[in-house]
């Protein structure tokens, strides 16, 4: 099994193959959430991946495979995976393919946007040393009813917190993180991203761009296939853990031991680990930005 689409058919051992290690990056997280929704339960952390980025926890474990390639089928597949045996797909004999007279212009459009942006990112110079300041930002100057994830504390005193932000230079780029900030927050951010200038602003540092490849990914499925999909969900789960570990959140009795940002030591480490991220990020941009200009061509 390979990273890349190196055959136009893959043989039902490969697909198997790659269906299982897709349900292993993502069957876990996703059961757990469906578990948790059934019992009005909630999670600070893993949430976040199924209700802000909006892509169901079901879609995210149906494997799919990327257009242009077709698959060896047996009728116990398409028994076990009724989702081949839908509209999208074009049936002959024991091989099925996805319907490219399916792709509407819309994703076609989106596809063609997704990858200018992952374009301009992989030649945009990354800027580091942000420190994860967003999250402290989203709830400068709030009161405990105000702030996001209400029930959970806080690790410094309010007024403690809010002298540790205004000592900082806080430089975000990344539009939907720049539009939680709180009102007092946003003139202390020297960049005024808007969502108009997201492919002139992002760039390959960012914590929540690099997320953000989910995001792409998701608005491009089926089309792109579920592989892809399922290593840009596990790069935004690591980047949503170092996200909340270096936020004001205390959420150290969940098992998240804090990054704390308001120390030397801490914004050391939050740029150590910042770049190991940007750096997993690189060849998944790359890797989405082909599949886009495939759905284009």
């Amino acid at each position: 099994m390979t990273d890349t689409i190196s055959s136009k058919r893959w043989s039902r051992q490969e697909w198997h193959a790659r269906r299982d290690a897709h349900l292993g990056r993502v069957a876990s997280l996703a059961d757990d959430f469906v578990q948790r929704r059934s019992c009005q339960g909630k999670h600070p952390v893993h949430d976040f991946l199924f209700t802000y980025y909006n892509f169901s926890p079901a879609k995210l474990k149906q494997w799919m495979p990327p257009l242009g390639v077709s698959l060896e089928v047996h009728e116990e597949d398409m028994q076990t995976l009724p989702w081949l045996g839908s509209e999208r797909f074009i049936r002959h004999g024991g091989e099925i393919t996805l319907d490219e007279t399916k792709l509407g212009s819309h994703t076609r459009d989106l596809a063609r946007w997704v990858g200018q942006l992952c374009a301009n990112v992989l030649e945009r110079a990354p800027r580091f040393r942000c420190f994860g300041l967003h999250e402290w930002a989203m709830v400068y100057r709030q009161t405990r009813e105000q702030i996001r994830h209400q029930g959970y504390e806080l690790r410094l005193a309010p007024e403690v917190m809010a002298q540790f932000i205004e000592s900082q230079s806080i430089g975000c780029s990344h539009y939907d993180a720049f539009r939680f900030f709180t009102p007092e927050a946003k003139p202390m951010n020297v960049l005024q991203p808007v969502l108009e200038t997201r492919l002139e602003m992002e760039q390959g540092a960012c914590l929540h761009a690099n997320m953000d490849l989910y995001k792409w990914a998701t608005k491009l499925w089926p089309w792109i296939g579920s592989d892809l999909v399922g290593k840009v969900f596990a790069l935004a789960c690591e980047g949503r853990d170092l996200d909340m570990r270096a936020s004001p959140y205390d959420l150290r009795h969940l098992g998240y031991e804090p990054v704390c940002i308001e120390t030397t030591e801490g914004r050391l480490r939050y740029e150590q680990e910042q770049r190991t991220l940007a750096e997993k990020a690189v060849p998944l941009r790359e890797e989405l930005r082909m599949a886009a200009g495939r759905l284009v061509a």
